[in-house]
């Protein structure tokens, strides 16, 4: 569902260059579709400790610094990294979770 409705709007606002990367990245396999959204792959792992939710909320947050694409993971408009800095953010996070 989520990703038939961001695909859905991509083509309505003829996001041309996501689109492509969505070609691009789909795998060779996938014959019944022209996008993939999701990548390939599902390992879930029950978090059974805060040291360990700690470990993967800094893991997500330093995935764009990792990219190259920013040098603080706070810097990156829409991570979830700014909420628990306490700066302004695009929404609101539950940053008391434990």
């Amino acid at each position: 569902f989520t990703a038939r409705t961001i695909i859905d709007m991509l083509e309505d606002q003829h996001s041309e260059f996501w689109l492509s990367q969505l070609r691009l990245h789909k795998a060779r396999h996938k014959k019944d579709r022209q996008y993939q959204f999701w990548q390939e792959g599902n390992h879930p792992q029950q978090i059974y400790s805060r040291e360990m939710m700690q470990q993967k909320i800094e893991y997500v947050h330093n995935n764009p610094v990792r990219k190259g694409y920013v040098e603080d993971p706070t810097h990156w408009r829409s991570s979830s990294a700014r909420n628990y800095a306490g700066l302004p953010s695009l929404l609101e996070v539950e940053t008391n979770w434990w």
